[in-house]
């Protein structure tokens, strides 16, 4: 069973920054796309940066320039640095990991809440 677990959430001030991390129970080369999903209350969940084995990113818009997304294979972690951190930032954050044959995992999600 493959355990995905985020860490790093928290409440920041607008333009604060946080470095959120997820670990996985397995190696990380049985995935070959690792990402970090958001929803906020009332919203469906959506992308916010993915990375391939390779090492591709991939960032919704909104967040390009703020965001960076990065892996440690050999640590089995994926990170997501979030700076200049906004209100609409807000959200419980999700780390999403799919394997080569598809089949997709979730972490249990970790809440970002930017306030002053």
């Amino acid at each position: 069973q493959v355990q995905l677990l985020e860490s790093g959430g928290g409440l920041v001030q607008p333009g604060g920054t946080l470095r959120l991390s997820c670990a996985a129970s397995t190696s990380f080369f049985s995935f070959n796309l690792m990402g970090w999903y958001r929803q906020a209350p009332g919203k469906e969940r959506e992308s916010v940066a993915v990375i391939t084995t390779g090492g591709t990113t991939n960032y919704r818009d909104s967040v390009k320039g703020r965001f960076t997304i990065s892996r440690d294979n050999a640590k089995n972690t994926v990170s997501l640095q979030m700076n200049s951190l906004k209100p609409e930032d807000t959200a419980v954050y999700f780390c999403y990991a799919k394997n080569a044959g598809g089949r997709g995992y979730w972490g249990q999600g970790t809440q970002v809440t930017v306030s002053s």
